[in-house]
């Protein structure tokens, strides 16, 4: 239970990440009114970034044009392979933070315990497993009062606390199984999947260490930035993915507009070669396989971040249920177990009670 409460109470936190952190880091999340209008060239925020710190290399690259939240620069420690991030204004060039751990911060201090429980790849697997357990918890709940409307509004507030807490836990269980099926089943499918990549990158193949940059210099990825479009009509980029491995190459991943509300802002992606910068593939969500559309999804659909405020609020709310759930669970397991008399206990009271009735 206690892995359920603590997964269950940082999502319903993270559901709100940006904006805590813009509460709590305006300094570094948000772009001043008085910033120029225009982005500063990409080939020039990477220098700026390169030349401050030169013992490290480009990993990826957050990009925001909305002129409300600032770029994040995610770089890379030269022989240590340790990932850092920091912030910059994209329409001045200022670096806004000096390098921090992906998990100094406090909402990526929740996020690392809500995915792997502080316990890196042993964590991964735990909340993998306690995913499941969600998922069936879900289903199985759904199962079980399959009949809903029977219990939907049934809350009998002046009866005994077991009858109350047993109401309580139909109607929130009843009310939350569709979304608790819906994190558990996307939570899962995320651990178990970095779980894979875990042992591809660390068991399997010998980790490659950085030492210096392993794309052409004479590519300018402002350039590219501005080509995207051309490849991919619409196509606007909201995340760079640098080569940080021998077999990786440049990927710009973006949105387009669709009618999809479940299309995530990094649903398509462009790859360039890495010493040409010729087009090596691309993939627009909007010609994409059914595979890939519904993956994509499970970003907007586990943080609720598909219908604005009002998804976000809902998910917030119902990803506390399992905390509810989990209260009222244990009290009825308790309640049904205390009232397990052994037969033996049930000799020894009816002699008292007869002992007690002669005198």
């Amino acid at each position: 239970m206690l892995p359920l409460l603590l997964i269950s109470l940082t999502g319903s936190i993270l559901v709100f990440k940006v904006e805590l952190d813009t509460l709590l880091m305006p300094a570094k999340m948000s772009v001043p009114d008085d910033s120029p209008s225009t982005r500063v060239s990409l080939d020039t925020l990477m220098a700026s970034v390169k030349s401050k710190y030169p013992d490290h290399e480009i990993g990826s690259w957050e990009l925001f044009t909305d002129h409300q939240r600032t770029d994040t620069a995610y770089i890379i420690a030269h022989q240590t392979n340790e990932w850092s991030k920091l912030y910059l204004n994209q329409y001045t060039g200022e670096l806004l933070s000096s390098p921090v751990g992906l998990s100094d911060n406090f909402t990526d201090w929740l996020l690392d315990l809500h995915f792997k429980l502080l316990l890196e790849t042993n964590g991964i697997f735990l909340g993998a497993l306690v995913s499941l357990l969600l998922l069936f918890l879900g289903i199985s709940g759904m199962v079980l009062y399959r009949k809903f409307w029977l219990y939907f509004f049934t809350l009998r507030v002046k009866a005994a606390t077991r009858i109350f807490f047993s109401d309580i836990h139909k109607m929130i269980g009843i009310a939350s199984s569709p979304v608790i099926i819906i994190l558990a089943f996307t939570g899962a499918y995320w651990n178990i999947a970095e779980v894979i990549h875990e042992i591809e990158e660390h068991v399997i193949k010998t980790p490659h260490i950085l030492t210096k940059s392993l794309h052409s210099k004479d590519i300018s990825l402002q350039t590219l930035y501005e080509k995207t479009s051309d490849t991919i009509n619409d196509f606007e980029a909201t995340y760079l993915l640098m080569p940080y491995d021998p077999e990786m190459h440049i990927t710009f991943y973006g949105k387009i507009n669709t009618s999809n509300p479940l299309n995530s802002d990094y649903a398509s992606n462009i790859s360039y070669d890495k010493s040409s910068a010729e087009v090596i593939s691309s993939e627009d969500v909007r010609n994409a396989s059914a595979l890939h559309v519904t993956v994509d999804s499970f970003r907007k659909l586990h943080f609720g971040h598909f219908a604005g405020l009002a998804s976000k609020v809902v998910w917030c709310i119902l990803g506390l249920s399992p905390v509810i759930l989990a209260i009222t669970g244990l009290y009825l397991f308790w309640y049904r177990r205390r009232r397990r008399v052994p037969t033996s206990n049930v000799f020894i009271k009816i002699r008292v009670l007869l002992v007690k009735n002669t005198y």
